[in-house]
């Protein structure tokens, strides 16, 4: 289904519905401050696996994200990181960036297995900010596209989004239409050295 959220002021009605959806191993597309993006609670191993096959991979070879409310969740899944590095990424969030830390022991063992390591995402947008802070917990989240793919104008407007889709996941969240940029990707998994993997729509000035 299309459901049409008023970006500035999301219904509370409607953020319950997508919340139920979410805690019965339901996907949703969802606005970001970038691309649309596709996700579930990280809490339900069903939902992943179906999210898994929707993409077509491996749970173990996943690059998902952990999509957060805000820096206060991200010691329940990475390990602890440098002071600095806590500066740069208090900088850069809420914003268009993707930072890889060293996972702890927290992240769900569908995807952990061989992987040592969590993207984490605190998007600048409010509906998605809405719907987290109602879960109570992340979401674990991929964008539609490959990161190896061209952003298309389809990726951008969710009532094409839903045509392409509305089979395959359980809800389409209208949030307006969406970024042609992806997040800049910022691996930090190793020693705290910043090194970087995709420069997108976040700026690099947040290193200096």
């Amino acid at each position: 289904m299309l459901l049409r959220l008023n970006y500035n002021n999301p219904h509370p009605k409607d953020i319950e519905q997508i919340i139920d959806c979410l805690k019965n191993d339901g996907l949703i597309i969802y606005p970001t401050d970038t691309v649309y993006s596709i996700g579930c609670d990280i809490t339900k191993p069903k939902a992943i696996e179906k999210l898994c096959k929707l993409k077509n991979i491996k749970p173990e070879k996943a690059n998902f994200s952990f999509v957060c409310c805000d820096l206060s969740q991200l010691s329940n899944y990475s390990k602890p990181i440098s002071n600095s590095l806590f500066r740069v990424m208090k900088k850069a969030f809420p914003g268009p960036y993707t930072f890889i830390l060293e996972a702890n022991s927290n992240v769900p063992k569908l995807l952990k297995q061989n992987k040592k390591t969590v993207g984490i995402r605190v998007p600048d947008n409010l509906i998605c900010k809405t719907i987290i802070e109602a879960l109570g917990n992340p979401i674990i989240t991929t964008s539609l596209h490959n990161m190896e793919d061209d952003i298309l104008d389809y990726y951008t407007d969710p009532e094409v989004i839903h045509d392409q889709y509305e089979k395959k996941v359980d809800i389409v969240i209208d949030g307006g239409l969406g970024n042609l940029y992806a997040s800049t990707v910022l691996d930090c998994s190793i020693n705290d050295d910043i090194v970087v993997i995709r420069e997108g729509l976040g700026s690099l000035t947040i290193l200096d």
